[in-house]
């Protein structure tokens, strides 16, 4: 029921919405909801679910989307290294792996940010104009 009593348009609402998805794609961790907030201001949309929609990633959905967007990266740029182990990463920083491995994550990140954003922006749009017309017609 959160989701359905916010202020704005359906517009503002699914904007701020697919912005923090956006960004919650990206491996930023502590600045994902601080973007998501201000690409949101960018595209005029609603700030609360911005933060709401960075939680796309979490403690348990970030290893493998961050996985899968290193995929996607790295279908587009060509193989690269591997993706690294939980110990290399603890030990390194995922930013210390080089630039090869970086960039098909940051290209991962954008690609599959995109079309989340675009998909789940889009149904939330969808769902809003549809419990509109039902209420409307009740």
């Amino acid at each position: 029921m959160w989701l359905w009593h916010h202020e704005g348009s359906h517009g503002q609402r699914a904007r701020g919405l697919a912005a923090g998805v956006f960004t919650g794609c990206y491996p930023f961790f502590g600045l994902q909801i601080v973007l998501g907030v201000g690409l949101a201001s960018l595209v005029r949309g609603n700030h609360l679910l911005a933060a709401a929609g960075t939680w796309i990633s979490n403690p348990l959905t970030s290893l493998p989307l961050y996985w899968f967007n290193y995929q996607v990266g790295a279908w587009l740029l060509g193989p690269g290294p591997g993706f690294p182990s939980l110990q290399q990463v603890q030990e390194q920083g995922l930013w210390d792996l080089g630039l090869s491995f970086t960039s098909r994550l940051m290209l991962g990140s954008t690609v599959v940010g995109l079309l989340s954003a675009w998909l789940i922006g889009g149904l939330y749009f969808t769902l809003l104009k549809r419990r509109q017309r039902q209420s409307s017609a009740s």
